[in-house]
């Protein structure tokens, strides 16, 4: 019987044809297929050709070939590339079924069943990609493969991959392979096993699934096996991470343990937070220095402590009305960040502090209220603050000729209406391990030490922490008279504040003059202290005009911000409710002179207890100047914004007092600051104290101003700081050169990675950074002349530069470093170096500290993909395994 044959190449003169088959039979949609040479239909076998580009799709299908065979009867779609006039195979078969891609050379597919075969293929899973001579796809979506390969590489020819005979994909779960071995560099290496397992998670779903822990080798702890545990996916909100280490040791002696568990979590639009808890015990002999701690029982460090460490942060997503809870927690053992901590920041840094919080707005009424948890510590000291709880409810500014009916708009209006009162609830409990020295006012006390006393952080010293607890309330009302226009320009505001403090203990102090020291007694009961003050302000502006009028420079401006204030408050030094007056005959002081007697706070050292007491007549005066340039825009090409202020000078202030009610020194020490950006690059601050008094031969200021001395002066530099820093970040020039771009087998991923051809020249042109800090302090509160035998001492205390940034070599390839000098001990500070290559699937890092107590160095390279993170070789000498 004779064949019919479809000639396309009569249809005109179109390079395509496109036909559309009707559903039938075994095919449950419409088959689009297309072709740019010819599509042939043979009738008898009702199978069909496609030429050259051929395109099919079908349902979820689509199937991409130099050449396309439709078998109607066996469901069976055959695809295949063309070879060209080199030789060379183009428009290879790409299929495309669901969310999965395959290349390939030849191409098998059954539409009815869904299973295929495939040869010479390549498909990505999840961060994966699998190489195989030849590969079976059943109708579950399940693959297996033969003599293939798994990489992370994303090129048609990897730099790396674990080869094995047998391989079974799972897509969405994982991939798992019979033996297999690792290949470098198309190298083979002994490195392998008798079966592999490489999870491949879906985007959409989160799961459950082990860590598997990496291994290597310490020099004091021995052998390890790090970082590995399980990942548990609690629920959609919450993920939770278990992990764990085990150390050999070295000899006879266990290395140590430690675990560690992380936990995340989020809410859409309520919450989101992380928490961290770790512990770890390991020997310190040779880590930990011996320190000096000054307490009744020495504190003997064990051989092998065991710490921990907190890390919670909590932030929520504000809403109206509703509470708001937020919580940052940094917290643990003293000696945890040295054993332990393999960065540089946690290693160096010695405070830390924590803070839980809620506070709320009442709906509909003036009241807000918090409640505040707070605790810091310093590593270094082994000091450590609590404050359980912190409390406090306000009202906000009430207004009480809203209370009297008063009418508005009067002529007395103007004052009555300003008039507003607030009011502040606080209360604090707070702990501390640190008993300061036994000495008040520079007089022994009974059953002291002459140094602090630290309390270690135990349940046994649960008693003597709780008895160096203290707390307290306190009322404040402040009561605002309002802000006043005086003689048009001046701005005049009074104020005043009443505050009171209630307490379930005082003081009580008694001398014992056979003893020549004063014992402190503590009484149990309600207390009440109370104090007011009220003070006034007076403040304008004035500003100065320099018209330029030049090609970019417009006008310069001098803004002069002066203020003076008034403040008093009645000498509380004999209130019986406050301080205590102390009798202590025959007693003298270093110099040999009577004490007579002593004033003594009976709330010293407690929560918002009044300082000072003395009556104080304040007269404050401060100057602030700023100085702007008006400049024409660069960048403005409509002319909507023409000019644009450029700040000279951002602060250059002036402040001071003069107590009317002191006897002695009435005039405070004058402060002054100034700062300002130069080019948007350098920060520059300068702060300094000036002293207008005279001091005697042992460093005690004088009641005699410098003016009165045989060389008058108006005043003494005693203390200043000097900071400033630079950022060096040029931009890339132009004509840098270009990239070349290599060929990729992923078709998912379009351009693939650029690769720099010049990876052995170094060019200049490319970015570079370059942080540089400089910071000087200096002091000068020495006496006048120094003593017989003895050197005025520096004034300088500390002198610092500070380097850090990163150099670009080239686009793969980064250097970064920090240092510093620090002139007054003539050193080099903290340096470290480091840098990072990229190596395509690769990545090579390592970090070198040429000195100091963190010397050593660390190199790396590993596989970049997460999945392959254990596929690293990593060579170290550090301070912690030294």
């Amino acid at each position: 019987m004779p064949r019919l044959a479809v000639d396309t190449t009569r249809t005109g003169t179109g390079d395509s044809l496109r036909v559309a088959a009707a559903p039938q039979g075994d095919i449950k949609t419409t088959i689009t297929y297309s072709a740019t040479d010819s599509i042939r239909f043979d009738v008898a076998s009702r199978v069909a050709y496609l030429y050259d580009k051929a395109k099919i799709n079908y349902d979820d299908l689509s199937l991409n070939a130099a050449r396309i065979a439709i078998d109607y009867n066996k469901n069976i779609l055959t695809a295949e590339g063309a070879p060209d006039t080199t030789g060379r195979v183009r428009d290879k078969p790409v299929f495309k079924n669901g969310g999965e891609t395959y290349q390939a050379g030849r191409i098998a597919y059954n539409f009815k069943t869904r299973k295929g075969k495939i040869a010479e293929a390549v498909t990505q899973q999840g961060e994966g990609y699998i190489h195989a001579e030849t590969i079976k796809r059943q109708a579950t979506g399940e693959i297996y493969g033969r003599n293939g390969v798994y990489t992370t590489c994303n090129l048609e020819h990897p730099h790396f991959f674990i080869n094995a005979n047998k391989m079974k994909v799972i897509p969405g779960e994982q991939v798992v392979s019979g033996p297999f071995n690792l290949v470098i560099g198309d190298i083979p290496t002994p490195l392998g096993f008798l079966f592999g397992y490489f999870p491949t998670p879906s985007n959409k779903k989160r799961a459950s699934g082990l860590i598997i822990p990496s291994f290597g080798q310490t020099n004091d702890r021995g052998f390890f096996l790090r970082n590995g545990g399980y990942y548990w996916a609690a629920s959609e909100y919450v993920g939770v991470r278990l992990t764990g280490e085990i150390y050999s040791g070295a000899g006879s002696d266990f290395g140590g343990w430690g675990t560690q568990a992380d936990i995340q979590y989020r809410k859409r639009y309520r919450y989101s937070g992380s928490m961290n808890l770790a512990f770890n015990q390991r020997p310190a002999n040779e880590i930990l220095p011996d320190e000096d701690v000054t307490v009744d029982q020495p504190y003997i460090k064990p051989k092998s402590p065991r710490t921990f460490w907190v890390n919670w942060s909590h932030a929520p997503q504000a809403r109206p009305g509703g509470g708001q809870f937020s919580a940052s927690v940094n917290l643990g053992s003293q000696d945890y960040n040295r054993l332990n901590a393999f960065d540089t920041e946690r290693y160096l840094t010695s405070s830390f502090q924590s803070n839980v919080s809620y506070s709320k707005q009442i709906r509909n009424s003036p009241i807000n209220y918090s409640v505040n948890l707070a605790q810091s510590q310093n590593t270094g000291t082994g000091e450590m603050n609590l404050t359980l709880p912190d409390f406090t409810v306000g009202v906000a500014r009430q207004y009480p000729y809203e209370w009297l009916g008063l009418p508005q708009g009067g002529k007395l209006s103007t004052i009555y209406e300003q008039i507003a009162i607030g009011y502040t609830l606080n209360g604090q409990n707070r702990l501390s391990n640190v008993q300061p020295a036994r000495q008040l006012n520079g007089l022994p006390l009974i059953g002291g030490t002459s140094e602090a006393r630290r309390i270690p952080i135990s349940l046994d010293n649960l008693g003597d922490l709780l008895r160096n607890t203290q707390s307290g309330l306190q009322n404040v009302f402040n009561i605002s008279l309002g802000s006043y226009t005086l003689l048009k320009h001046l701005s005049f505001t009074p104020n005043v504040s009443y505050s009171s403090s209630m307490y379930n203990k005082r003081l009580d102090y008694r001398y014992v003059e056979a003893a020549q020291a004063v014992r402190i007694d503590t009484l149990r009961g309600f207390n009440y202290a109370h104090t007011y003050q009220g003070s006034a302000s007076l403040s304008t502006n004035f500003y100065g005009l320099l018209p330029i009028k030049g090609k970019r420079v417009e006008a310069i401006r001098h803004k002069v911000n002066p203020s003076l204030s008034y403040s008093y408050s009645p000498d509380f030094s004999r209130s019986t409710w406050l301080y205590e007056t102390v009798p202590l005959p025959n007693l003298t002081d270093a110099s040999g002179r009577l004490v007579g007697e002593q004033v003594f706070s009976l709330y010293n050292n407690f929560p918002y207890a009044p300082s000072g007491g003395r009556r104080a007549s304040l007269l404050s005066f401060s100057l602030n100047n700023q100085v702007e340039m008006k400049v024409r825009s660069k960048t403005d090409t409509t002319g909507t914004t023409p000019f644009e202020k450029v700040s000279l000078i951002d602060n250059l202030s002036l402040n001071g007092s003069y107590n009317l009610a002191a006897e002695t020194l009435q005039l405070s020490p004058i402060s002054a600051s100034f700062n300002t950006q130069i080019a948007r690059k350098l920060n520059f601050l300068m702060s300094a104290s000036f002293n207008a008094y005279q001091r005697d031969s042992t460093g005690r200021l004088i009641n005699e101003y410098l003016l009165k001395q045989s060389k008058p002066r108006l005043a003494r530099l005693e203390s200043g700081n000097l900071s400033m820093t630079y950022q060096f970040n040029p931009q890339r020039k132009p004509g840098a050169k270009n990239t070349q771009v290599a060929p990729t087998n992923n078709p998912a991923l379009g351009t693939p990675d650029p690769v720099n051809p010049y990876e052995d020249y170094v060019d200049f042109s490319i970015p570079w950074t370059l942080n540089a800090s400089f910071a000087a302090a200096y002091s000068n509160q020495a006496p006048a002349l120094p003593r017989a035998g003895q050197t005025r001492p520096s004034s300088f205390t500390s002198v610092a530069l500070n380097l850090n940034g990163e150099i670009k070599i080239t686009d793969k390839l980064r250097v970064g470093y920090s240092s510093g000098y620090d002139f007054r001990n003539q050193k080099i500070t903290y340096t470290s170096l480091d840098f990072y290559r990229d190596l395509h699937c690769w990545a090579i890092s390592g970090n070198w500290i040429p000195f100091g107590p963190r010397q050593g160095y660390n190199f790396t390279i590993a596989a970049k993909s997460a999945l392959l993170q254990d596929l690293k070789l990593t060579r170290n000498r550090s301070f912690y395994n030294r």
